[in-house]
């Protein structure tokens, strides 16, 4: 893999990255000894000795020595044992040394001084993390072909499967056949027991078993995280949660009419099927033995951010996963959401959003490795809902007015989300609009009567099945039903 780098006027044009560590020497053995581990217990990656750290190529005074000097660091510091291949090669006029480590089948690979969990690292971006005893668990499962949504689920029992919505999910009959190739449940001890996999795609309430199996949604006000504007927890069955993510999304986005020769044509303000798509890869990817966060959907006035935790899965880059490698974490979730239609090929459905996102001329996102999780960062249009006199394409024209209204009138939380949908959807029953906004039927209807009190809408007709109109504010009128 040498030949991978490239050298200008003495300096290497790649910076250090995921599978790249530079050291001038190996006066920290250390530092270089952890560089090695970690490319064998993530994705592979070359450790170049005779590069200083701002990528000034040094080369090294002696490269058999060094080279003899690495093997026995190695071979002293580094259990298991690390098969690897050491090379001297040319580069600027001098000599580096090239340690080229694969992802090793033997992980997790550890600094044998200080023990399993001390001394396992794990590459993160350009820098080497000590792992935490979820890491190292995954790490042994990887290593093994095993996966943990496979594992019988501790606690569960087959009274926890709601399979009558399971079957309705997939769209047949489900028995205990089905269940089996699905690999939702298991033989275990001479009972049939629910899978990790099973309980988080069949049980109405996962939670239970996995205190950190939701997504929490939040829209903020301006470009940071501290200005609360909505904010829902979704709980149940994991693919249940992908059209309650998208309508939080969608009641906290807007929605105009573009008109052709004849037909109308509904557009949000937001980027809907490709953030679809990152949202179901998200839940499909998310470690479910991770403690301590669950999946996160952020909304700012710029971006769309969706963090699920874990991180990228031991041996993927973010630019294998980017171009479509597809190493599944958790298959038998996977399974479901292939059955369901929720995804297609397995490793198409990235490349597909962010092709997607480009051709709307929104830029590529962005994906950030932090210490446990994956953050996927979607650009948006501006949804800032501060009056400004900046042009117009910085700002959502069609609703900014309706917006900064509601906002200056004092409106609650629950009357701005009923206000939302009424403006954004078509027909909505009233028992609908009550469950997108964890409202009751009495509590729906009550704030309804006093968004009419405040003249934000009117009824019109009946009272059973009658419609209920937004007032025009300067941007038009919208009809919307929310009758039964």
């Amino acid at each position: 893999m040498a030949y991978a780098l490239t050298v200008a006027d003495g300096w290497v044009i790649q910076p250090e990255s995921k599978t790249r560590e530079y050291k001038q020497d190996l006066s920290s053995p250390e530092k270089a000894m952890r560089a090695i581990v970690a490319f064998a217990n993530s994705a592979g990656g070359q450790l170049v000795i005779g590069v200083a750290d701002d990528g000034k190529v040094v080369g090294v005074d002696d490269p058999l020595l060094e080279q003899e000097r690495l093997t026995n660091l190695i071979a002293d510091w580094v259990s298991p044992q690390i098969m690897l291949t050491i090379e001297l090669v040319p580069l600027a006029g001098v000599t580096v040394v090239v340690a080229d480590v694969a992802v090793s089948i033997r992980r997790p690979h550890l600094l044998t001084k200080y023990g399993k969990e001390e001394g396992t690292y794990i590459r993160l971006a350009a820098s080497n993390r000590r792992a935490g005893p979820d890491t190292i668990a995954e790490l042994e499962r990887s290593a093994e072909g095993v996966h943990f949504d496979q594992f019988p689920a501790f606690r569960a029992t087959m009274d926890d499967l709601d399979l009558p919505m399971l079957a309705d999910m997939l769209g047949r009959a489900v028995d205990e056949g089905t269940l089996k190739t699905l690999e939702l449940v298991v033989d275990d001890q001479g009972y049939l027991t629910p899978t990790n996999a099973g309980v988080l795609v069949a049980c109405p309430h996962p939670e239970r078993f996995f205190s950190f199996a939701y997504v929490q949604c939040a829209r903020f006000r301006g470009p940071t995280k501290r200005d609360i504007w909505d904010q829902e927890e979704i709980y149940g069955p994991l693919p249940l949660a992908v059209d309650k993510v998208m309508r939080f999304l969608e009641r906290n986005a807007f929605k105009h009419a573009e008109f052709g020769d004849i037909y109308r044509k509904d557009v949000w303000s937001i980027p809907i099927s490709p953030l679809r798509e990152i949202v179901t890869n998200a839940l499909v990817h998310a470690s479910y033995s991770t403690n301590g966060t669950a999946i996160k959907v952020a909304f700012l006035d710029q971006t769309i951010e969706i963090e699920s935790p874990g991180g990228l899965v031991p041996s993927l880059t973010v630019e294998d996963m980017v171009q479509g490698v597809s190493v599944i974490r958790n298959p038998a979730i996977a399974r479901v959401f292939l059955e369901m239609g929720l995804i297609e090929k397995w490793g198409t459905g990235l490349p597909r959003a962010i092709e997607a996102l480009i051709e709307a001329g929104l830029p590529a996102p962005e994906f950030k490795e932090l210490p446990i999780s994956l953050r996927v960062i979607v650009h948006i249009k501006n949804h800032d809902v501060t009056p400004r006199t900046s042009s117009p394409e910085n700002v959502v024209t069609d609703v900014v007015r309706d917006v900064v209204r509601d906002v200056t009138v004092g409106l609650t939380n629950s009357e701005r989300s009923v206000l939302a949908i009424l403006r954004t959807q078509g027909s909505v029953p009233a028992r609908e609009l009550a469950s997108q906004t964890s409202l009751s039927d009495r509590q729906a209807q009550r704030i309804l009567l006093r968004l009419a009190d405040q003249g934000f809408i009117k009824r019109e007709g009946s009272t059973r099945y009658g419609k209920w109109v937004i007032l025009d504010t300067g941007g038009g009128s919208h009809a919307t039903r929310v009758g039964d």
